[in-house]
Formats: structure tokens, sequence, C-alpha cells
């Protein structure tokens, strides 16, 4: 509690003894005016240590996964395709975006997990929101809007499981606007964590990077793809953690192709420009784990893909679950590692039997 003043620990004190007391009951005792009450508790509020009305106190571990939530749908060809016509296919439908995989695999692992995003008002919102709900999730700040409908991704895929045609109707993240950022604060603030995902407008994100500098929590961020990576303003000062890809992490530092650094550089170059922690994934190459300590080059987990959709969401829940236990950075990222090794050996996009045990079990595969 080092960013509290003296009268707003010891308004603190009072509310956490007694969370029922009123504001005249808090001046009374402190000897202060109500009105100097009233603005240590909005403060309070703010720097994330009380929630609000009847000053409920936050968990202390608790996560809130901010982003995109979208219903995706994949067509497999059962025979080549022939254009400007019908083609048989096998479909497939599921729920997806980053920071809503990212927020299944937590919830499915136990975390104490809120989830945020906006969806438009239809049935796949509301069954997207359910969904998580119904693992344990806190949807209370889901925003739901008329002007769009919730996010689609469509994947057409040939025999080979190639990606032939790929469409997106992604506008309804456009209406997220920092105004939005006024009403979830709160459950932000008194989180111990918060992830986003760069599915959020430009101004959205910077407004949060500001806002975050007056608050408690720590803030991890996904890049999502090299077009979004843009979105990051390029004083990076405020993420403590950045999840990238060798692309977009030369995408963010501006780098064309001729100038492109490797991994190790790369994430060196991203903490000097203000993140705390980066991790530079390279696929079945492996990833950069880079900290105060320096950068360690990592290893993937050996697996026997399936479908490698998620295996990215995963690296970072489980690197989030173990950082949110309290494990050092590198050894957090070999659980991610695992989870992105076990997603890939099933054909969802998060695994339906995940469980804190089932990842357990897992650890084998971990080489020390």
């Amino acid at each position: 509690m080092d960013d509290l003043g003296a009268q707003e620990q010891a308004v603190l004190q009072l509310i956490t003894a007694n969370p029922f007391l009123g504001q005249q009951e808090i001046a009374t005792s402190l000897g202060l005016a109500r009105s100097t009450v009233a603005a240590h508790i909005a403060a309070l509020v703010n720097k994330g240590y009380v929630l609000g009305r009847g000053y409920v106190l936050p968990a202390s571990q608790r996560m809130v996964c901010l982003g995109g939530a979208v219903f995706d749908r994949k067509y497999h060809a059962k025979r080549p395709l022939i254009f400007e016509t019908s083609n048989p296919v096998n479909s497939h439908r599921s729920f997806g975006g980053v920071a809503r995989n990212v927020a299944e695999n937590l919830a499915r692992l136990g975390v104490d997990l809120g989830f945020v995003s906006i969806v438009g008002d239809d049935e796949t919102g509301r069954a997207l929101t359910r969904h998580l709900a119904d693992l344990g999730a806190d949807v209370s700040q889901v925003i739901t809007t008329s002007e769009r409908p919730t996010a689609e991704y469509a994947a057409i895929l040939g025999v080979e499981n190639e990606l032939v045609l790929g469409i997106a109707d992604m506008d309804v993240f456009d209406l997220f606007s920092s105004a939005h950022l006024d009403r979830i604060w709160p459950h932000l603030a008194s989180a111990a964590w918060v992830f986003m995902d760069c599915n959020m407008p430009a101004a959205t994100i910077c407004t949060l990077l500001e806002r975050k500098a007056g608050a408690r929590f720590k803030l991890a961020v996904d890049t999502v793809s090299t077009p979004k990576a843009a979105r990051l303003p390029k004083d990076l000062s405020g993420i403590d953690l950045l999840f990238t890809n060798y692309d977009e992490a030369n995408t963010l530092l501006g780098l064309t192709d001729d100038a492109r650094l490797q991994p190790r550089d790369a994430a060196e170059a991203l903490q000097s420009a203000g993140v705390g922690e980066v991790i530079v994934t390279m696929g079945a190459q492996g990833y950069a784990v880079a900290t105060s300590a320096g950068v360690e080059m990592m290893q993937p987990v050996p697996a026997q893909p399936v479908d490698v959709t998620g295996a990215g969401d995963a690296m970072i829940a489980g690197t989030l679950y173990r950082v949110l236990a309290g494990d050092p950075l590198p050894l957090a990222a070999r659980t991610g590692a695992l989870l992105a090794s076990l997603t890939t050996e099933s054909e969802a996009s998060v695994r339906p039997d995940l469980s804190a045990r089932f990842l357990e079990a897992g650890m084998h595969r971990v080489s020390a």
C-alpha cells in the first residue's frame, strides 16, 4: 500500500474492519470532514482497494480478461473447392477470440476471473456470455450493443486443411470506447492482473495504459496480429508483461524486413520501449523470455498436433495461471508452453477436459 496516503490508509483500515460503516461514521472516527472521506473513498476505488458502493473488498488474486469475444465457424471441404458454385463441407462452430479463449482456459483452471468484452444484442452474444458464466467467470461487465452484431469469423479450409478464405466481422469492437472504461474501472482496478488483447481500439488501449499508472494491478497485453500490434503506442510503459510473436514484435518496433531483429534482440528492444517483461514466440522454434535478469531462449513442449488453433491463447493462459500463483516468468512460461502443446493435441481451441489436475498431470512432459 505504498501508493496510499496516511489518511487513505486509515479510511481503508476502518472499511476493512467494518465494510458497513457510513461516510459520516468514518469521518467522525478520524476527525475528518465527510467530504474529505468521500474523496479518499473515491481514490481507494480508483486504485482498486475498494470496489465501490457497500465498500466491497476485492479478492486478492483476481484476474480480469479484456478484449475479443468471437463466434467462429470453420468449413472443411470434402472435395477440391470449385468457385462460383456450391461445395459440400463439414462445418464446426465454436466460441473464440483471444481474450475469451484466455478467459475460458483460466476459468477451467479455477482462477477467480472477470471477463469484459462487447457483444451484440443477439443470441450469439448471449450464448457466448452464458458459456463463460457457466464456467464460473464474472461476466457482469460485458457490454451489449444493438449497433453491431456479435463478432464472427468464418474460415473455409481446403481438403488438406489449408486456409482458402477467411472472413471476419469485427466492427463491434470499434464501439468499445474509452468511456466504457469508466464503467468497468472498479473491476479492473481491483484485480491483481488485467489481461488485454489488441482487439480494442487504439484510443481505448492508450487510455487504459494512461489510467493504469494510478492503479495497483499489473497489466499483460497480447498483440494478436501484425496489424493490431500497431494499435499500441510507441511508449509501452505500463505494460508489465507483453505476449507477442516474432513478426508482431518487429512491427511493434517499427522495423522493416531489412532491419528485423532476432527474437532475443527484439525482446530486449521491447523492454527498452517500456515493457517490464516480454515473451516473444516463434511457434515450433520456441520462445524468448525477457526479464530483468536477461533473456532466456526456451524450447516448446513436444506434441502430436491435431489442430494448432488456440495454442497461442493457451500459452498466455498457462503462463498467467502460474504468474498469478507467484512463479517467476521463465518457470510460468514452461507451464504456458505445456498448455499450448496440450491444446494442439485437441480439436478444440480450448480443451473441454482442462482442469488444474489435468495440467498438473502433464508436467512430466516439461523439460527441466
